[in-house]
C-alpha cells in the first residue's frame, strides 16, 4: 500500500545543522519533563517534521537535517505542545492508524488505537456481507472508512459526517491511498443522507460521541481544549447519538446486517439494553478491549 502522507512528501525546505537539532531535542525533552508531556513525543514530532529516522535519533545525527520548519518555528510549535496542550498529531498534521498515516487537523478527532479493533471484529465475515454496502457514520478523518475499504475490496463504503471540514480531511486521506472511487462521502446527520440505501446495508460501524456532557471538562486538556466537542459530546448520559443509531439502523440494514460501535467504558450494559428493547436486533454482544473494558457493542439485524 502506498503511503503518500509521510514526512518524505512534506515540503522540507529548511536545512538545519545536526548539532543545532540535537540541542533543540535536548531542550524539548527538558520542556516535556517539566510539563508532564511524554518524552517520546519529542522524537515523534521530529520524525513528523524532518527527514530524521528513528534509528538516527537513537544512534546520533551525523548530517544536516531537512526540516519543514526553521529552528525558531520548531521552538514555537513545541511550546504550543507544552504550554497549550496542543496534541502532537495536530502539530505534525498526521496520525498513524492501522496501516495508514492519516492527515489530521483540529476539525477531526485524532484516531485512537482502540478504534482499530472495530475493523478486526468484522474482518472475517461471510462473503455476502463483505460485499457491502457498508457505512461509516461520523467518519471524521475517514479512518474507519479507509479500514473498511482495505478490509473489503468488493464493497463500496458510504461515509457520513456533519462537518464539511472533517469531510475535506477524510476525502484527502481516501485519495492518498487510492480509495476515492471506493468511498463515497456525504455531509449530514447520521443516516439522513443515505435514504437510497434503505434495506441494503450489510454493516454499520460508528465511533459516535459518547462522553456525557458534564464529563467533558474532566477530559485530558489535549482532548477538551483542542479536539472537536461535536465529536465527543453525547448528551446528558452520553447516549443521545447512540440512541439514534439504534433506532434508525433497522430501516437500512439487511437481515443479518452488522451494527457495531465503539463507546465509553461502562456503557456496554445500557447500550445492549437499548438494542434489546428495540426488538429488531439479535446476537447482541458487549465486547471488551484488550485492557478488559467494555468498549464495543455488536448486534445483527433480525
Amino acid at each position: 500500500m502506498s503511503n503518500s502522507s509521510n514526512s518524505s512528501s512534506k515540503a522540507l525546505v529548511e536545512l538545519i545543522a545536526a548539532q543545532a537539532v540535537m540541542q533543540w531535542r535536548q531542550w524539548a525533552q527538558t520542556q516535556a519533563i517539566a510539563t508532564a508531556v511524554p518524552i517520546f513525543e519529542v522524537d515523534w514530532f521530529l520524525q513528523g517534521v524532518t527527514d530524521l529516522t528513528a534509528l538516527e535519533l537513537r544512534l546520533g545525527i551525523g548530517r544536516p537535517v531537512r526540516s519543514a520548519h526553521s529552528l525558531d518555528k520548531l521552538v514555537a510549535l513545541w511550546e504550543k505542545r507544552t504550554q497549550e496542550a496542543l496534541p502532537v498529531q495536530y502539530l505534525v498534521g498526521k496520525a498513524s492508524w492501522r496501516d495508514f498515516e492519516l492527515i489530521v487537523t483540529p476539525a477531526v478527532l485524532i484516531p485512537r488505537p482502540e478504534t482499530e479493533y472495530l475493523i478486526d471484529l468484522v474482518h472475517s465475515l461471510p462473503a455476502d456481507l463483505q460485499q457491502g454496502p457498508w457505512v461509516d457514520l461520523g467518519t471524521g478523518s475517514g479512518a474507519i472508512a479507509l479500514g473498511l475499504a482495505d478490509c473489503f475490496p468488493e464493497a463500496i463504503i458510504h461515509a457520513v459526517d456533519q462537518s464539511e471540514a472533517a469531510l475535506g480531511v477524510a476525502r484527502h486521506n481516501a485519495a492518498a491511498y487510492g480509495f476515492q472511487e471506493k468511498i463515497q462521502f456525504y455531509q449530514g446527520s447520521w443516516w439522513k443522507p443515505l435514504g437510497h440505501l434503505r434495506g441494503r446495508v450489510s454493516g454499520m460501524i460508528s465511533n459516535p460521541p459518547y462522553i456525557p456532557s458534564g464529563m467533558l471538562p474532566d477530559l485530558q486538556p489535549e482532548v477538551y481544549r483542542h479536539e472537536p466537542h461535536s465529536a465527543l459530546d453525547g448528551g446528558t448520559d452520553g447516549l443521545d447519538d447512540i440512541r439514534v443509531l439504534v433506532n434508525e439502523a433497522p430501516q437500512y440494514l439487511v437481515s443479518g446486517g452488522i451494527w457495531l460501535i465503539e463507546m465509553m467504558l461502562g456503557q456496554g450494559e445500557r447500550v445492549a439494553q437499548l438494542l434489546a428493547d428495540n426488538g429488531q436486533y439479535e446476537n447482541i454482544r458487549v465486547i471488551n478491549d484488550f485492557a478488559g473494558g467494555d468498549r464495543y457493542v455488536w448486534a445483527q439485524r433480525k
